[in-house]
């Protein structure tokens, strides 16, 4: 075996997967404002970005080759309903819109993510109400707010729509509203398979949409579970999801590998944010190398079977890739 690992060269021509810069997507956090760029504590190198700085991150986001940018919003204030969310003039869609307008848009996919938790009073991912048993989320009445928000969405320029709440059914809803809005060309990138993580601590800081009772185990899944990640995925598709993400990526490549080998549409996976700060905090320790660990990770994941990466690190690789 050592004979085809004895140059680069030799390894490059034999080599089983590759990872390319077009592969990545980036995320990005929307706040109001001008000229804001304020850096989130438990990510080192992730900022809240007012639109502006958003379009610079977009131009050298096209230069380096990535696949295109997720976008999440965090807005003026927050309701019950979470009615920023699918605001026409709210945060994500003037990000939109103002991307659009640039030659960067041209080269990139604009994914917008859908989820009430950014926009909510409560920090929950639908509507809640209070029962015997305490105050719970409550799925049907979600789904149409879910519904608008991805059509204002796909209205202000999103290519693709990208719903992370976890209610049942919201995929057949969002469906429903794009056709009838007149966007049925605008795909559906749906988080399928989204188990309540402990890595998701840091991004809750980013996009300030900690919960503000309880947690999240009733509408996402149980990280024990396999085989329910593969019957979501399958009942979103039924409903008419064009393509998956699964999140998180690295616990989770069992999963990713198993849905690759079952289904054959677009998958991708999010390497979340408690992924990228615990190899950021060991970097500062000086405990990994900090270039061939970023890509280590990534490599990892689209040998489990994930087409397209999100990823925090995506400038950072790109670089590395040139």
């Amino acid at each position: 075996m050592r004979r085809l690992r004895r140059t680069e060269p030799l390894r490059s021509l034999v080599r089983e997967t590759s990872l390319e810069p077009g592969d990545l997507i980036y995320p990005l956090f929307l706040c109001p404002g001008e000229g804001v760029r304020r850096p989130v504590g438990s990510m080192p190198g992730v900022f809240n970005l007012s639109v502006d700085e958003a379009l610079r991150e977009a131009e050298e986001a096209a230069r380096l080759g990535l696949g295109g940018l997720l976008l999440f919003g965090l807005p003026e204030e927050k309701d019950e309903q979470g009615s920023g969310a699918w605001d026409e003039n709210g945060i994500v869609q003037r990000g939109l819109r103002a991307l659009k307008e640039t030659a960067a848009a041209k080269k990139l996919v604009l994914i917008a993510d859908v989820c009430l938790c950014e926009y909510t009073s409560h920090g929950h991912c639908g509507m809640v109400v209070e029962t015997r048993d305490g105050w719970t989320v409550d799925n049907d009445p979600s789904l149409d707010l879910l519904a608008q928000t991805a059509a204002s969405l796909a209205r202000a320029g999103a290519d693709v729509v990208a719903p992370s709440d976890m209610m049942d059914g919201r995929v057949a809803a969002i469906r429903r509203a794009l056709d009838d809005e007149g966007c049925p060309n605008t795909p559906i990138l749906s988080y399928a398979s989204k188990f309540a993580s402990a890595f998701y601590g840091p991004f809750r800081e980013a996009a300030d949409s900690a919960p503000q009772f309880g947690d999240r185990k009733s509408y996402q899944m149980d990280g024990a579970n396999l085989r329910e990640a593969l019957r979501e995925i399958g009942l979103d598709l039924e409903e008419g999801a064009d393509m998956i993400l699964m999140k998180p990526a690295m616990p989770y490549l069992d999963v990713i590998r198993a849905a690759r080998e079952r289904f054959g549409v677009p998958i991708g996976a999010y390497q979340v944010s408690g992924e990228y700060s615990m190899l950021q905090a060991a970097f500062e320790k000086g405990w990994l190398d900090h270039d061939r660990a970023i890509l280590e990770s990534l490599l990892g994941i689209r040998r489990a079977g994930a087409g397209f990466i999100v990823t925090y690190f995506a400038k950072d690789a790109a670089k590395l890739l040139a």
